[in-house]
């Protein structure tokens, strides 16, 4: 897999006259068994967000019935052609994934596949944007397996009660299922990082798995972490601004809990029957 030789990327790189760009996060893959095991259980059809040189692509390519890269990054445009030319399964678009319609591109680039995945290695800096807009868009994704920091995975997959446990942590578990998969260090770029990464798979659910109204649900998990050190009690107040302290009290203990209980220790059940108690008042 010439596309994760260090000397090449760098002479293709000098070559088409291309730097990389810390403004797109851009750290490329050089470990090939790494990139087979974020590929491997790719589905018919396959999006991947920022490809790159295209040495994810290539595998995906192997592995799907179609490819759909969307790539920011004008410039690299070329390369990642060049490196790919061989597969007639691949569209290439050079756009923002957070400007797109994602459901409408799915809709119409994925017309006859049976399954949907996501496959991306992410800039730091945009992860949790473009996993809540991926897993938002209700486009039918069976998973969405990301590349990301390893203390973002953490955070992303950790349970109630535990430290990092957050807002995004809750929120996520509203659409799918997170699993850390394995470990990636930052030897296995080029350039090389300042942190280690990970690989996560998010087994979206076909159907929410609470029943709640979503937009109060998620004004509760909101609120439950504006203020982490603050009991529930005190921190709701930041999104229902509309109930004083004694009402949300209220709220609290009918939904079966203690007012002085922290948002951290709570599931997405507990915010669930909340918001439940929110919606019949």
């Amino acid at each position: 897999m010439k596309l994760t030789d260090i000397s090449y990327i760098k002479r293709q790189m000098e070559v088409h006259g291309v730097n990389f760009k810390k403004k797109f996060g851009q750290n490329f893959l050089t470990n090939p068994t790494v990139v087979e095991r974020i590929a491997e259980n790719a589905a018919e059809g396959v999006l991947e967000i920022g490809p790159g040189l295209g040495v994810l692509t290539e595998e995906l390519c192997r592995n799907a019935k179609k490819v759909v890269a969307v790539e920011i990054d004008d410039t690299i445009i070329p390369l990642l052609k060049e490196n790919t030319c061989e597969f007639d399964n691949l569209k290439i678009i050079n756009n923002d994934i957070l400007k797109l319609d994602i459901k409408q591109l799915i809709a119409e680039e994925f017309e006859g596949c049976k399954s949907v995945s996501v496959c991306a290695n992410l800039p730091y800096y945009i992860t949790t944007p473009v996993i809540m807009a991926l897993a938002e868009s209700n486009s039918g994704f069976e998973s969405i397996t990301v590349m990301i920091q390893k203390e973002v995975v953490t955070r992303l997959c950790a349970k109630p009660g535990n430290g990092e446990y957050g807002a995004i942590t809750a929120s996520l578990s509203y659409y799918g299922r997170c699993e850390k998969l394995f470990d990636v260090s930052a030897g296995n770029f080029i350039p090389k990082p300042k942190v280690d990464s990970a690989v996560m798979r998010i087994n979206l659910f076909e159907e929410p798995p609470v029943e709640a109204d979503k937009t109060i649900l998620m004004k509760v998990i909101r609120g439950a972490f504006s203020q982490r050190r603050k009991t529930l009690a005190n921190s709701l107040g930041t999104e229902f601004s509309h109930f004083n302290k004694a009402k949300i009290t209220q709220i609290i203990e009918k939904a079966g809990f203690c007012a002085d209980i922290r948002g951290e220790k709570l599931s997405l059940e507990d915010f669930a029957k909340i918001a439940n108690v929110i919606s019949e008042m």
